[in-house]
Order: structure tokens, then C-alpha cells, then sequence
């Protein structure tokens, strides 16, 4: 596996991480999660993503599980844990934020119990509090990486300003959001911002929740947790439309001799300063995901790849409206 680095003096790792979204349930009944992540480890993958309210804390404790439950000296050489709080779960409604110094320091404590370990290698803003000044949040996260309880420090979801502000504070080793073939928002400001400030950009959603992997997803098989019931770009009307785009990438992969999810990670890597994180429970799908590390792209089949999103882009929104409302906070 090739690598590359968290921000301009992070270290090395993996350049494709693990994406824990989906070993905590998001996606379905996950029978052993802890077995991808360590099929992962053991084809080189080294960056483990997960969130506290990925499965309410079974995502981190499924990392925990699977990496040993030790402390950072006995994990292995080079395994990076980033994990994100600030997103709050409620029983109705969109989520509750929380930026505060307050809800940083607990959710922090609660964090490393789970992972079982003495720190968080790269620690999370999940998203910006609205009614938490940006350098609050990161004056307290400053304290974590004092601490020696935080390595370093990441932010989701920021807008180019936000990160400026953030970054002013502490420097900032990641920001995370949505970039795939199909969700191309960052191009404009966000990923030039990243670049100036030496911010890798890590990528979630890269496939399109699957689609771009060429797997054709009926919502109505999907089990009753699985996201993509609540998911725009998987509801009627929208879907027959987002599937043409994927089956206009499968018949690109096939002239090019690869896969879809291969094809799509890779025109993601071409991108300097881009680090993608897909996510699976299935072990041929993770072995697929992460040959696109040695895949390079002609200039044809680059050409082709750029112009396969149509002006509009695909059909719905990101997300549903409550969460819609949280990503790219100025």
C-alpha cells in the first residue's frame, strides 16, 4: 500500500483509510465488523475512521475490539485511530450539535474508553456548532493535544473561512467531507483552502453510499436501519437518474480494464492532497477498494472521468434537510 501524510508534517499513513460508517450498522447488521478492520490491517491499511455517534459508540468499540483494546505503544507500528464528536443524536428530528469546550473534554474521556487507548491519534469536530465560536471549539481541542490525549486535530464539514479561523488557533492536520466522482462541491474553494494550509482533504461517501461501486441498490431490499432509506439520492425519482451515472462509470471501468469502485478511487487519489476512507463489511469489496491504490489513470480515461458528471451533478440533495443544514459551515 502507498502513503501519504496527515497535513504537511503528519505522519505517514495508508493512502486509502477504513471508513467506520458501516461497522457500526449504518448500512445493515454487520456480523463481525472487527474482521474487516483487521483484513485491512492486514493488507496495509493503516487510518481507521470512526465517530461517538457512529452505532451510539459501537463503531469505536468495534475499532477497540479489533485493534487489541491497547494503549497507542502496542496497536502496531503506524495505525492511526481518528475518531469525531459534536454531532448529537436525538429520538426525533435532525441531530443536535455540540462544539463546546464542555461536551470536547467529556466526549474525549468517553472516546478513549471505548477505543481502549491512552490517545486519539487524529480527533474530530464532526461539524461546526452554529452557536460555538469555531476558536472555542479549537482552543479546547488544543488542550486535548497538550494533554498528550489527542495527537492531532482534524474538522468536518468547514468551509474554507471556518478552517482559516480554525487553523489560526491550532494547526489543523485534515478536514473531512464528501468528495467522490458524483459530489464535487470541494473543488471551488474547499480543497484549493486545504492546499494552501497544507489540510489534507480525507474524502467519505467516495463510492456514493455504493452506487459508484457499481452495485446496484434496490431501497426496497435494504434492511429498516440501513441510511440509504433516508438517503435523496437513493429515493424515487432520483435514483433511475444517479443509476445511469453509474452504469456510465461501469462501462468506463470496463474500457479501462478495472472495476467502478477501483476507477473511482483512484481518479479520487490523482488529486493531490486527497485521501479517501470507503467503508464495507465485504472482504471482496474492501480487496477491490484498495487496489486502487496501485491503479494510475491516462489522461484519456482522466478526461473522461471529469466530464462523466453532468453541470447539475446527480440527482437529489447530499442529504436529508435537518443534516443538509450542518455540512459546510461558514
Amino acid at each position: 500500500m502507498r502513503t501519504t501524510s496527515l497535513g504537511r508534517s503528519g505522519p505517514a499513513v495508508s493512502a486509502l483509510g477504513l471508513g467506520g460508517l458501516p461497522l457500526a450498522g449504518a448500512y445493515g447488521p454487520a456480523d463481525d465488523p472487527a474482521a474487516i478492520v483487521r483484513h485491512a490491517l492486514d493488507l496495509g491499511v493503516t487510518l481507521f475512521d470512526t465517530a461517538d455517534y457512529y452505532g451510539r459508540g459501537a463503531g469505536e468499540e468495534v475499532l477497540g475490539r479489533a485493534l487489541g483494546r491497547r494503549g497507542t505503544a502496542g496497536r502496531g507500528s503506524g495505525v492511526v485511530l481518528a475518531t469525531k464528536t459534536g454531532i448529537l443524536h436525538r429520538d426525533g428530528g435532525p441531530p443536535g450539535l455540540d462544539g463546546s469546550p464542555e461536551h470536547l473534554r467529556r466526549a474525549c474521556e468517553a472516546s478513549l474508553r471505548r477505543l481502549g487507548t491512552d490517545r486519539i491519534d487524529l480527533y474530530h469536530l464532526a461539524r461546526i456548532d452554529p452557536q460555538v465560536p469555531v476558536e472555542e471549539s479549537m482552543g479546547a481541542l488544543a488542550e486535548l493535544v497538550a494533554a498528550g490525549k489527542v495527537g492531532r486535530v482534524g474538522l468536518c464539514e468547514a468551509a474554507p473561512a471556518t478552517l482559516r479561523r480554525a487553523h489560526a488557533v491550532h494547526p489543523v492536520s485534515v478536514l473531512q467531507t464528501e468528495y467522490s466522482l458524483w459530489e464535487r462541491h470541494v473543488e471551488a474553494e474547499i480543497l484549493p483552502a486545504c492546499r494552501e494550509l497544507g489540510v489534507t482533504l480525507v474524502a467519505y461517501r467516495p463510492l456514493g453510499s455504493g452506487l459508484l461501486a457499481g452495485r446496484r441498490t434496490d431501497p426496497r431490499t435494504l434492511p429498516p436501519g440501513d441510511f440509504r432509506h433516508r438517503d435523496p439520492r437513493f429515493a424515487p425519482g432520483n435514483l433511475g437518474p444517479n443509476l445511469a451515472l453509474a452504469d456510465a462509470l461501469t462501462a468506463l471501468a470496463r474500457q479501462a480494464g478495472t472495476g467502478p469502485a477501483e476507477l473511482a478511487l483512484a481518479w479520487l487519489l490523482s488529486h493531490d492532497g486527497v485521501l479517501p476512507i470507503p467503508g464495507t463489511l465485504d472482504r471482496a469489496h474492501l480487496e477491490a477498494d484498495l487496489g486502487a491504490a496501485e491503479l494510475r489513470l491516462d489522461e484519456a480515461v482522466t478526461k473522461a472521468l471529469d466530464g462523466l458528471l453532468p453541470p447539475h451533478g446527480p440527482a437529489g440533495e447530499r442529504y436529508p434537510p435537518g443534516l443538509l443544514a450542518t455540512v459546510d459551515r461558514g
